[in-house]
C-alpha cells in the first residue's frame, strides 16, 4: 500500500511539473534561507523535541530531501561560502576564493529569473558583494549590513534596499520601539557596544523583521509579473535571541540531549579556538549544553511562527497555490553535540547537513528523497521545477529526475572540505573523515602556528546516523577503509581540491598521509 502511494504521489508531481512546463506558466517562487539551523532542527524530519509546527506543514505537505549538505568552506564564518553555493550554483571549488565575491560570469539566481521575466526580491542577510546584490535583485527590503554587527537580534544594524548599491555605515539603521509601541528607526550610534543587550521590549526581532518586510511585498504584490523572493533570515544564528513565551517553551532542566553529546572533543579538529566555540565554556556539562540547546530551540520556534505568518500572508493574498515554496538551512550546528557549539567541521548535524524542503505550488504528501545532493543542487533544482533556464555557469545538479521518479540518485558520493585541516567522503552506508595538522594564522595578530591532529574516522551512516562510534581501527573494517581513502582522494583531484586550483594558501594535502 506504501509503495502505491508513493508511485501515485511521484506521478502526481511529474504530472504537475510537466502540466506547469506545457502552459509555459510561470509561478512565484519563496526562497527561505535559514542561518546555522541543522536538520535536526525541524521536528517533522527526525522527531526532535524542538516545535516547528508552520515548516512540518511544509514538509507533510511538499517534499523532503534528506541527504542535502553543505560542501564546505575555507571560512571560519561559513555562512558566506554557503550563500555562494545557493546562490551561484557552483561547488566549493568552483568559487571565486572564499565566496565573498560573486563574479559577473558566474549568473547568480536571482539573475536568471529577471532574465526569465521574474520581478527579483530581497530580504534579510546578505554576505556577498554590492555589486552582485545590485545586478540579482530589481528590488529589495531591509538587508542586513556587514561590517557593523552588534550580535544582537534586537538591535542588529540593516539597510534599506538601494537600487545604487550605496551601502555606507552612515545609512545603516536599527528599528526600535517608541514610546506607545510604534516601530520606528534609528541610526547606529558611534561606539555602540556589541552584545546581546536588548530584549523584545526594546524593538522587534529581526526574524519579525525580515517576515515583515516579506508579508508588505506579498500584500502590495499588482502580479503584474511573478516574483522571486530570497528571504534570507539571521536566525537560529547566535545570539540565540527569542521572546520569552518561546524561551519558556523549552526549560533547560528537561532538555534531553542528543546522542552525541560530550562534554569535550576528543582531539585538536584544527580549528578549535573560533568565535563559535567560545560561545561556551569548556569543558560543556550536561548544564552548558541543555542551557545552549533550549536557546537553540526557542530561537528556531520563534522563526518558524515568522515563517508561518510568511505562509499565511501568501494564503491570504490567493498567490500561495502558485507559489513554490523552497526552505533551507545553509549549515548545521553542534550546539554540545561532539563537545563543539559552531558549525566549523564535517560532520553531519554539527556542520554540513541541512534541511532542504519544496513546498506550495509543488505538492509531495511529505515524500521523503533519499538522493544525496549539495546546496549548490537547490539552484538548478528551483530553475527545472520553475521552467527557468539552467545557466551554464552553475555546476549543480538538477534534482528533478529524482522528483520524477526517473532516477534514484543524481549523485553516488558526497565529498566534503573545511579550510586546511578537514576532508570527509560519504558513500554508501559509510563516512570517511580525515584531520590533519597543518599550518595555520591567527587573523588578528598574524601570528603562525600549527594546529590540528592527525585522525581517521569511519562511520557506519546507516547504523550510527549521530557518528558516535569509530570504525577506523577495527581490522574488519581495513577494506573499506582504504577504498574509501583512495577514493576521497582521487574525488580532490577531480574536484579541484589543490591549493594551484582553489586560491587558499594551506592545501589539506600537503599534510595528508594514510
Amino acid at each position: 500500500m506504501k509503495s502505491i502511494k508513493i508511485i501515485l504521489c511521484i506521478l502526481f508531481v511529474t504530472l504537475q511539473i510537466q502540466a506547469q512546463k506545457k502552459k509555459q506558466s510561470k509561478p512565484n517562487v519563496l526562497l527561505i534561507y535559514t542561518d546555522d539551523h541543522r536538520y535536526t532542527g525541524v521536528h517533522a524530519l527526525v522527531g526532535q523535541d524542538v516545535k516547528t509546527p508552520n515548516i512540518d506543514k511544509l514538509a507533510n505537505e511538499g517534499l523532503i530531501f534528506t541527504n542535502t549538505y553543505l560542501m564546505g568552506s575555507y571560512n571560519g564564518g561559513t555562512c558566506m561560502p554557503s550563500r555562494a553555493q545557493l546562490l551561484t550554483g557552483r561547488r566549493l571549488f568552483d568559487l571565486k576564493g572564499i565566496g565573498r565575491v560573486i563574479p559577473t560570469e558566474q549568473v547568480a539566481i536571482g539573475e536568471a529569473f529577471l532574465n526569465a521575466g521574474y520581478n527579483s526580491h530581497v530580504i534579510g542577510k546578505w554576505h556577498q558583494d554590492n555589486k552582485s546584490l545590485g545586478r540579482m535583485f530589481n528590488s529589495g527590503a531591509t538587508i542586513m549590513s556587514r561590517g557593523i554587527y552588534l550580535t544582537d537580534h534586537y538591535r542588529m544594524p540593516l539597510w534599506d534596499w538601494r537600487a545604487d548599491g550605496k551601502y555606507t555605515k552612515d545609512n545603516a539603521v536599527i528599528y526600535i520601539y517608541d514610546k506607545k509601541g510604534n516601530i520606528v528607526k534609528r541610526g547606529v550610534k558611534k561606539g555602540e557596544i556589541k552584545g546581546p543587550i536588548n530584549t523584545e521590549k526594546d524593538g522587534p526581532h529581526t526574524s519579525e523583521i525580515y517576515a515583515n518586510n516579506a508579508i508588505d511585498y506579498i500584500e502590495k504584490n499588482k502580479k503584474e509579473k511573478p516574483f522571486f523572493m530570497y528571504l534570507a533570515f539571521h536566525a537560529p544564528h547566535d545570539p540565540r535571541q527569542a521572546p520569552k513565551k518561546y524561551k519558556d517553551m523549552y526549560p533547560e532542566e528537561k532538555m534531553k540531549l542528543t546522542p552525541s553529546y560530550m562534554e569535550q572533543h576528543p582531539f585538536d579538529n584544527g580549528h578549535m579556538t573560533t568565535r563559535d566555540e567560545s560561545l561556551a565554556a569548556w569543558p560543556r556539562t550536561p548544564a552548558i549544553a541543555r542551557k545552549e540547546l533550549s536557546d537553540y530551540y526557542a530561537i528556531i520556534t520563534h522563526l518558524d511562527a515568522q515563517i508561518g505568518r510568511v505562509i499565511t500572508s501568501l494564503k491570504k493574498s490567493g498567490q500561495y497555490e502558485n507559489t513554490i515554496i523552497v526552505l533551507s538551512g545553509d549549515s548545521g550546528l553542534a550546539v554540545g553535540n561532539h563537545g563543539l557549539m559552531g558549525k566549523q567541521n564535517v560532520y553531519d548535524e554539527d556542520g554540513i547537513h541541512v534541511p532542504f524542503i519544496i513546498s506550495g505550488k509543488i505538492k509531495g504528501e511529505g515524500r521523503r528523497i533519499d538522493a544525496f545532493s549539495y546546496i549548490h543542487d537547490i539552484y538548478p533544482t528551483i530553475c527545472d521545477v520553475a521552467n527557468v533556464k539552467i545557466p551554464e555557469s552553475v555546476t549543480g545538479k538538477s534534482l528533478l529526475p529524482v522528483i520524477n521518479g526517473d532516477k534514484k540518485q543524481v549523485r553516488d558520493y558526497t565529498y566534503h572540505a573545511y579550510r586546511q585541516h578537514q576532508r570527509a567522503y560519504r558513500k554508501g552506508e559509510y563516512k570517511l573523515i580525515e584531520f590533519v595538522r597543518a599550518p595555520d594564522i591567527d587573523k588578528h595578530s598574524k601570528v603562525e602556528f600549527i594546529s590540528g591532529s592527525r585522525t581517521t574516522l569511519l562511520f557506519n551512516f546507516k547504523k550510527d546516523p549521530w557518528e558516535t562510534t569509530n570504525l577506523a581501527f577495527l581490522p574488519e573494517y581495513k577494506e573499506t577503509l582504504d577504498n574509501m581513502r583512495k577514493e576521497m582522494r582521487e574525488k580532490s583531484i577531480e574536484l579541484n581540491d589543490y591549493k594551484e586550483r582553489n586560491e587558499y594558501p594551506v592545501d589539506f594535502w600537503d599534510y595528508y598521509t594514510d
